[in-house]
């Protein structure tokens, strides 16, 4: 196309010039200026993927539940998240450095643990069923 836009290219003249795909999802949007934007969505019908005329692009993932726990651009900036069963985020972390961490914790102790904990003898304690 020789670094054509595709309006350039199809000799369009009406603007804003758009192509959707079979969901009515815009994945192509054009200005009459030649800038344009692409769009790719997943079989939910939401953004992965996002690039401008500019060099600009971002992309995203979610799980299985529709919730974003992935973020990436072009500018180098990223963010990932944990979401538990109810919706709810438990962990953050992104590219500046920023941390949340609100994940269950898990204490793990022997029984010996334990009994030096109570000053009891090992030998005293039952695990009742």
């Amino acid at each position: 196309m020789n670094n054509k836009t595709i309006a350039q290219f199809l000799g369009i003249t009406e603007f804003p010039y758009r192509i959707k795909n079979n969901n009515g999802n815009v994945i192509y949007h054009e200005k009459s200026d030649g800038n344009w934007f692409k769009h790719e969505f997943d079989s939910n019908g939401r953004t992965i993927y996002r690039e401008q005329s500019t060099g600009f692009w971002d992309k995203r993932e979610y799980d299985l539940n529709g919730n974003q726990i992935y973020y990436e651009n072009s500018n180098g900036f990223w963010v990932k998240r944990e979401i538990d069963p109810s919706g709810k985020e438990i962990y953050l972390e992104n590219s500046v450095g920023s941390i949340r961490d609100n994940r269950p914790k898990v204490i793990e102790l022997t029984l010996k643990q334990i009994a030096e904990k109570f000053g009891l003898d090992v030998s005293n304690i039952k695990i009742k069923k």
